[in-house]
């Protein structure tokens, strides 16, 4: 999945080229947001909605570089995909405000359908701790997250 995520980005948005030393984090992120979406095997619509619109905020690219980007990642998540890769380089690049801002995009995302499943829980948990969050953070983050979806669904 990993290459062919690369190519993409090979593609599109060049890091040297564009001056944006972050494209490959934002798309680890992205990558971890798919997997939320996914991790309950119902990759609901509410879902997809807010990890493209997650995607396009943290990765600039327009609605159909988007919908490629994730429809790609859709495809290759049917395999085995490991976490480590993403969460290494997150771990090593972000600081611990930006690991609590990407842990409630992940949130959101497992909210956005109404219905937190004990798979999306565990996904995102295993993802918190794999990025050396503190639970305080990861509970605070889950919270904000379900606040703004209860607002949102009224």
């Amino acid at each position: 999945m990993l290459e062919r995520i690369r190519s993409f980005f090979g593609e599109r948005i060049d890091p040297e080229r564009e001056g944006d030393p972050d494209a490959r984090l934002r798309l680890a992120a992205a990558a971890l947001m798919v997997e939320v979406m996914r991790a309950d095997f119902d990759a609901a619509e509410a879902e997809k909605a807010e990890v493209l619109a997650a995607v396009r905020r943290q990765l600039g690219l327009t609605e159909q570089e988007t919908a490629e980007l994730v429809a790609l990642a859709e495809e290759e998540t049917e395999g085995t995909v490991c976490l480590y890769e993403f969460t290494r380089l997150i771990h090593e690049s972000f600081d611990a405000e930006r690991k609590g801002r990407l842990l409630e995009e992940l949130w959101r995302v497992a909210f956005a359908d109404r219905v937190l499943e004990a798979q999306e829980e565990f996904l995102i948990r295993k993802i918190a701790g794999l990025l050396h969050v503190p639970h305080a953070d990861f509970i605070a983050a889950k919270r904000r997250a379900r606040n703004d979806a209860r607002r949102v669904s009224g």
